[in-house]
């Protein structure tokens, strides 16, 4: 397994359950982190727990286009390399189709496949520059396996798979490696304001998730864990 040591890591979604988890496993590895969310406070709160400066994190919104721009400028500011991308950023939702307003649909694909788009767009190059890197996304199991009520959610991540998939056919002269990650049931914010029946008890913990995040990132140099699915037994309420 190759050393998180002195890597150099972009972690989008931050402050989320799994981001935040995923950054604190990471630093405690030795890995060099930059990291950006949409909530400006608990970056902040986050980045000075890890005893990040300011100049290590930056408020970014990934769906617009100036805003990863921005982001893009600031990291390499700090960092002259990207070894590693983890995108944890995304938003959820599970609504019948009959009550899925147009709005949240949109939304739904700017924030999980739109902005992927853009962050692949301004920071893959670096990655090409050298031939070497690593990506990891999470489209969910939601990206592999649909659901009642996943219309939009599923349509989001199956369109980053595919979208994964077919970039990874364009990076096969490199060392480029990306992994696909295929989570289910975290116990995470996501849940909060969504009616349906689970037991979140049984869920997979974010830390748990994080760990297999943090684990992919030491992958071997001579390989590439293309995908990874983790997802607890059983957490729909009977």
């Amino acid at each position: 397994m190759e050393s998180l040591k002195g890597k150099q890591v972009l972690i989008t979604g931050a402050t989320g359950g799994i981001g935040a988890a995923t950054a604190k496993l990471l630093s405690a590895s030795g890995a060099k982190l930059f990291l950006t969310s949409r909530n400006a406070a608990r970056l902040e709160e986050l980045a000075a727990g890890l005893g990040l400066t300011d100049l290590h994190y930056c408020p970014a919104d990934l769906t617009k286009p100036a805003d990863i721009d921005q982001l893009k400028q600031r990291y390499f500011s700090v960092y002259p390399q990207l070894d590693i991308l983890i995108n944890a950023a995304g938003v959820g939702i599970i609504s019948p189709l009959e009550t899925l307003s147009n709005e949240a649909f949109l939304n739904t694909l700017h924030s999980n496949l739109y902005a992927p788009f853009l962050l692949m767009k301004s920071f893959l190059p670096a990655m090409k520059e050298v031939k070497r890197g690593l990506v990891i996304n999470i489209p969910g199991v939601l990206g592999k396996v649909p659901m009642a009520g996943a219309a939009a959610y599923s349509a989001s991540k199956y369109g980053l798979t595919g979208m994964m998939q077919s970039i990874r056919e364009e990076l096969k002269r490199t060392e480029i490696r990306i992994t696909n990650v295929f989570l289910g049931g975290v116990d995470s914010a996501f849940w909060d304001n969504i009616e349906l029946r689970v037991q979140r008890e049984k869920m997979i913990r974010p830390e748990e998730a994080a760990r297999s995040i943090w684990f992919l990132c030491q992958q071997p140099a001579s390989g590439v864990v293309s995908e990874l699915v983790l997802q607890p037994f059983n957490h729909q309420a009977i």
